[in-house]
């Protein structure tokens, strides 16, 4: 096999500082960098998946954590067990108001339904299998066909190793494919979280800012059968044992020091044309703000009296605001920066540079032209979809993934459509069983209201006239005929039931036909509108991807002819990330430079004793009191909180185990700045900032809420 371009395009190359989201097996390219930051171990010594520390991280399937004892205890932010909290809260016994704590281990809880935890254990590079020499002569629906039949062909070939789950991740904008194995731990349980006033300290308010107060820190289990298999859950099933864990470090982090974060970064868009940029930051990302803030208005409004429905909602309010702060801080960013100037000048040098010879030209410009006109065809539909999308119900879009699954159950499995075999089954189950503590029909009536009038709201010629025909909508409708149309739907459903939702997974598509179901009738009228709109859909998207590989194959070898580094954009697939714990010569409005470190005293004086700065009576006492124990740094006189780092992480990085030089854990990351969120497109080396709690808080805390257990456990001395 011809040498990899994710190990060819960091060959002999420059590399900024501190920037990259690197495959551990890459990591020997930049060693010399990694040296100069501070890293003590030898970079070769990192590149192995199955030992340290690589096979101490994990990923949560959207965030990320770490093993940090040998009986499966794991590590997170509180953001990222939030829903599982929630999930066990009650008005009566508020678990994310008061915090939980097993003292032992049968006192655990289960997570949330269809919490995972995802060991690796292997990344081999699958290329040659996935576009093979008939591949790559397909284009459209045909080639996006052929590429998911190869994966699924591998992915099935995996997964007869049970218990694992296997995945096939593209790097490089489909240029290049990589199949991931996973052992899948599906019995996962709650063991410790923090008071909100700890773990959510701040708030929205404080989400994404400098200085920062945070103990977003929780902790799982992980549980396998006896044997040591990946079961679901049993009282029967014993903690999972790690083949290695984070050890935690003796001495805690200083300014200057080396830093490195494993972790799941979820997606950047780095190597994105200038008309992506443009579209995205001049109409998705301002349409997403305004979706959420009114989303987030409505469900504050519909659950300000009930408080079972605030808790059924608190996950989701919770990831609406960091995404809504999140988009809105890029917009802001975006406004103040040249970035898509110079990403206009970068793809001009490019063009030139493919121009420059027939050689070039006749390997790429053609597809570097026919990318843009592709792309514009893709924007187009996005743009006009938008609306509709939207306005389809929760509980349609439910019905309408059972028929399906239906539908393709009919199929031997090989042949079903990916996300609908076998393998995905337990995957709905999870889903529907969570709906009983994430959905309120009250709550998702108005929402629905919105959505819809927003939608009905349009000339006829903008709407979709088979959804139109299938949901009752018609011209010219008020607000109160909507409402009754929503009314009716909800009249007329059984499905805000569990045992009539899993009822579902149970029929045959003949039965789905038969069933009354206002929902599941809707669903079954619109499946073939909907097969239309996917082949539709899917026949651009198989030519955007053979244009796009084309494009990231002239970026690689016009950024190589330069001597330049292209490491892939995250996908969700384990990476490495390095800095140093650093502050900021400048701040945000004020202009003020931003110490690395934050303390306890900034808990006092941010405390309010309510709402997002309802700071536990017992820590304020504490530290009153001065009661800092060992975690005391006479630098700061005072107990660190968070601290600031140059890594360069984004979402999915939540989570991540943060370590020093000799690889020992001494935070989690949890955030970033506002103004440097951009780097999810645009890295900036003056504004990056990844913010991390500091572990000697983490442990500081613990003591304080009895966690005396936990401690012990991870080998802390009391």
């Amino acid at each position: 096999m011809k040498k990899s371009l994710l190990m060819l395009a960091v060959a002999s190359s420059f590399v900024m500082a501190d920037e990259g989201m690197w495959m551990p097996q890459q990591l020997p390219q930049i060693a010399t960098e990694l040296k100069a930051a501070g890293l003590a171990l030898n970079p070769a010594d990192l590149t192995k998946l199955t030992e340290f520390p690589a096979a101490a991280i994990v990923s949560l399937g959207g965030c990320s954590a770490s093993f940090v004892s040998p009986e499966g205890l794991v590590a997170t932010n509180h953001h990222c067990a939030y829903g599982s909290i929630a999930h066990n809260s009650t008005p009566e016994n508020d678990l994310l108001a008061n915090g939980f704590l097993a003292k032992t281990m049968k006192e655990e809880v289960p997570a949330a339904p269809g919490s995972r935890i995802f060991v690796t254990k292997a990344v081999d590079n699958v290329s040659d299998k996935i576009i093979d020499a008939k591949t790559a002569k397909l284009n459209g629906k045909k080639r996006i066909d052929a590429i998911e039949a190869n994966q699924k062909a591998l992915v099935a070939e995996c997964e007869k190793d049970e218990g694992h789950r296997c995945t096939v991740a593209a790097y490089y904008g489909s240029l290049e494919f990589y199949l991931i194995k996973q052992l899948e731990i599906k019995d996962v349980r709650l063991v410790h979280a923090p008071a909100e006033g700890v773990g959510k300290f701040g708030g929205d308010t404080d989400n994404w800012m400098w200085p920062r107060h945070t103990g977003d820190y929780s902790f799982y289990r992980a549980y396998v059968s006896p044997e040591g298999k990946s079961a679901d859950f049993s009282t029967e099933n014993v903690p999972y044992k790690p083949d290695f864990h984070l050890t935690l470090a003796k001495d805690g982090v200083k300014e200057g020091d080396f830093v490195m974060a494993l972790g799941y970064p979820g997606r950047t868009n780095r190597h994105r044309l200038p008309s992506e940029v443009s579209d995205t930051f001049e109409w998705a990302y301002p349409n997403t703000v305004a979706h959420y803030k009114n989303t987030l208005d409505i469900i504050a409004r519909e659950t300000a009296t009930d408080k079972d429905a605030e808790l059924k909602y608190a996950s989701r309010v919770a990831g609406l605001n960091n995404y809504m702060k999140n988009r809105q801080g890029m917009l802001d960013s975006f406004a103040q920066s040249d970035f898509l100037q110079r990403k206009t000048a970068e793809h001009a040098e490019l063009t030139t540079w493919v121009n420059s010879s027939r050689d070039n030209k006749k390997a790429y410009a053609a597809d570097l032209k026919n990318i843009e006109k592709l792309l514009k065809q893709r924007q187009d539909q996005d743009h006009r979809d938008y609306l509709l999308d939207n306005a389809k119900p929760r509980l349609l879009t439910v019905a309408a993934a059972l028929y399906r699954l239906a539908e393709e159950s009919t199929k031997p499995d090989a042949e079903r459509k990916a996300g609908f075999q076998s393998r995905d089954l337990p995957r709905y189950k999870a889903f529907l069983t969570g709906m009983e503590r994430n959905f309120a029909v009250s709550v998702e009536k108005a929402l629905d209201l919105y959505n819809l009038s927003r939608y009905a709201a349009q000339p006829k010629k903008q709407r979709d006239a088979g959804f139109d025909k299938v949901m009752g909508i018609k011209d010219g409708m008020s607000e109160a005929q909507l409402k009754t149309v929503i009314d009716n739907w909800y009249a007329n459903t059984a499905l805000t039931t569990l045992d009539n939702r899993m009822a579902l997974l149970d029929m045959t598509p003949e039965q789905f036909a038969k069933t009354d179901d206002a929902f599941v009738k809707a669903a079954v009228a619109l499946h073939k509108w909907s097969l239309k709109r996917e082949a539709a859909e899917e026949e651009l998207a198989g030519k955007i991807q053979q244009a796009y590989a084309s494009y990231m194959r002239a970026k690689i070898a016009f950024m190589q002819s330069k001597g330049q580094a292209v490491y892939p954009d995250a996908n969700s697939t384990l990476r490495v990330t390095y800095g140093n714990v650093k502050g900021r010569a400048h701040g945000n409005e004020d202009g003020n430079a931003w110490a690395p470190f934050t303390t306890l005293r900034g808990i006092t004086a941010k405390a309010t004793g309510e709402g997002e700065f309802n700071a536990p009576q017992k820590q304020l006492d504490a530290i009153a009191a001065k009661q800092y124990g060992p975690y005391k740094v006479d630098s700061l006189n005072s107990v660190p909180v968070n601290f600031m780092a140059t890594l360069d992480i984004t979402g999915g990085n939540s989570g991540s185990a943060v370590l020093n030089s000799k690889a020992e854990l001494v935070g989690l990351a949890f955030d970033g700045t506002l103004d440097s969120i951009i780097s999810d497109w645009d890295y900036n080396p003056d504004n990056t900032r990844s913010i991390q709690v500091d572990h000697r808080f983490m442990l500081w805390q613990m003591q304080l809420d009895g966690a005396d257990n936990l401690l012990k456990e991870m080998g802390v001395k009391q």
